[in-house]
């Protein structure tokens, strides 16, 4: 069964890895096959990802679309938790979640997770 998208005018997305935009009207996709996607809105430029859980969202994004370079993504991935639990400790849990869809290679499910973790991280820093 066809996963169907509408795409709104000039939105963007990336398909297995190809970044695509819409034109100036809206337009509907049928994508046939399982690739990895991801919708404008739930993409992060690099430039954008400025604090430790944002850059796990980055790296795991990476992950998601750049599997030739898995290794160093996940390379990256456990250097930034190893920074954020030794920072913030109360985030273990979570990132325990995270990593666990990660090491099944449920990139899409651990992107969902992380989009918490940077809600929880913005709450402590707001209270700093």
């Amino acid at each position: 069964m066809a996963l169907k998208l509408s795409l709104k005018p000039g939105e963007k997305m990336i398909i297995g890895g190809a970044v695509v935009k819409n034109g100036d009207a809206k337009a509907e996709l049928f994508i046939e096959n399982k690739v990895p996607l991801l919708r404008e809105k739930d993409i992060m430029g690099a430039t954008e990802a400025q604090t430790v859980a944002e850059k796990i969202y980055f790296t795991i994004q990476l992950m998601y679309i750049d599997q030739e370079n898995l290794v160093n993504h996940h390379n990256t991935y456990w250097n930034y938790v190893q920074e954020m639990t030794k920072a913030v400790p109360s985030t273990v849990a979570l990132i325990d979640q995270i990593s666990e869809k990660i090491v099944g290679n449920n990139y899409y499910q651990a992107l969902k997770l992380s989009r918490k973790l940077m809600d929880y991280e913005k709450e402590i820093m707001s209270r700093v």
